[in-house]
């Protein structure tokens, strides 16, 4: 079957895509596994109802603010009203539950898959199997690497490279500004989660700038994996190493968030008075607040809201069209010069 053909969903498809759902939500729960369905068809309306797209989109988890927006993206996104039935599936920061849910999903005969993948490798197997069974995957967010791209239909997200690349260069200008061009600067860095994509990229595009400026020392780059309390417990461990830090890059919000908690703790300042830059990434309207009050110096902004980009994709794969491979949407950055109070009022996440 050709994967960009729309496969029309029978009332019988649909009967069975729901009791599946139903059979794994309840097996889930005393797994300690999350599975739900949003926008969900009692069995008599499902039975009535015929051509719904239905999707599964198997998530990395809940470990941040940034990612509880992402899912809610795709929960607003992919609705009944919209010619949609959703199943989403939470990996719980685990590659094996994302495999396993991947399955779940084939065996249900989804029309589409969407991939958050924990990590970038690891993913030839499972996603052979949904190609042999016709099932496009799109991936979301994260990358994944492999051979054979054949095996996902494209991936949407943001340029990771870019923004640890754009966080280097806003550093450049903000020490030249201050008179400290030629001063050596100490920096810490607390990574995401190993092996993701927006560790890869942001810490892979940080270094490029960072290898442009000589007198830049990167003290120690340590996984707060994307967690507040994780960034928290390594800010900790930095600052008990380490007297002279300069800046910290975080490489998240969650994590910035448990960084002040820590810097604070240790007597230390932040901000252009203070002892310590902190840069961060993600742009949550809480990271945003902590520009307006001094803690955060610039924010990178990651997109969350990636369902309407992944929506569009499914739309013209449903028309017969050819999609772009790579897909990124809109991104842009904050900091400490601007009045952001009027986006405050408007901040969707």
């Amino acid at each position: 079957m050709n994967i960009f053909q729309k496969r029309t969903v029978g009332k019988k498809g649909i009967a069975a895509a729901l009791l599946a759902s139903q059979l794994l939500f309840t097996a889930g729960c005393g797994s300690g596994e999350q599975r739900e369905t949003a926008g969900q068809l009692d069995t008599e309306q499902t039975m009535q109802q015929d051509g719904y797209i239905v999707v599964g989109y198997v998530q990395v988890g809940s470990e941040s603010d940034w990612r509880t927006t992402n899912t809610q993206s795709f929960k607003d996104v992919f609705t009944q009203e919209n010619g949609y039935y959703l199943i989403f599936e939470d990996g719980q920061q685990k590659q094996e539950n994302q495999v396993k849910a991947i399955r779940n999903l084939i065996l249900q005969e989804v029309d589409y898959i969407v991939l958050d993948p924990i990590v970038e490798t690891g993913w030839e197997s499972v996603l052979e199997e949904a190609k042999e069974a016709g099932i496009p995957v799109i991936l979301s967010d994260r990358r994944a690497e492999m051979e054979d791209d054949s095996l996902y239909t494209c991936w949407v997200g943001s340029d990771f490279a870019e923004e640890g690349r754009n966080a280097g260069h806003w550093l450049e200008n903000y020490l030249e500004k201050q008179g400290r061009s030629g001063e050596t600067v100490h920096i810490v860095s607390l990574q995401g989660t190993l092996g993701s994509s927006a560790q890869i990229g942001r810490t892979d595009g940080f270094a490029e700038v960072l290898q442009q400026n000589e007198n830049w020392v990167m003290l120690e780059r340590q996984s707060g994996d994307f967690t507040q309390a994780k960034g928290q417990e390594v800010m900790k461990e930095f600052l008990e190493k380490y007297e002279d830090i300069d800046v910290v890059i975080s490489e998240n919000d969650n994590m910035t968030f448990g960084a002040i908690e820590a810097i604070r703790e240790a007597g230390r300042t932040i901000g252009s008075d203070g002892d310590i830059i902190i840069l961060s990434f993600d742009a949550v309207r809480d990271a945003l607040k902590a520009i307006q009050t001094g803690d955060i110096a610039a924010d990178f902004e990651c997109n969350p809201l990636t369902a309407p980009l992944v929506e569009e994709t499914i739309r013209r794969l449903e028309a017969g069209e050819s999609v772009e491979k790579i897909q990124y949407v809109e991104e842009t950055y904050f900091d400490c010069e601007m009045d952001l109070s009027e986006l405050l009022e408007s901040r969707p996440y």
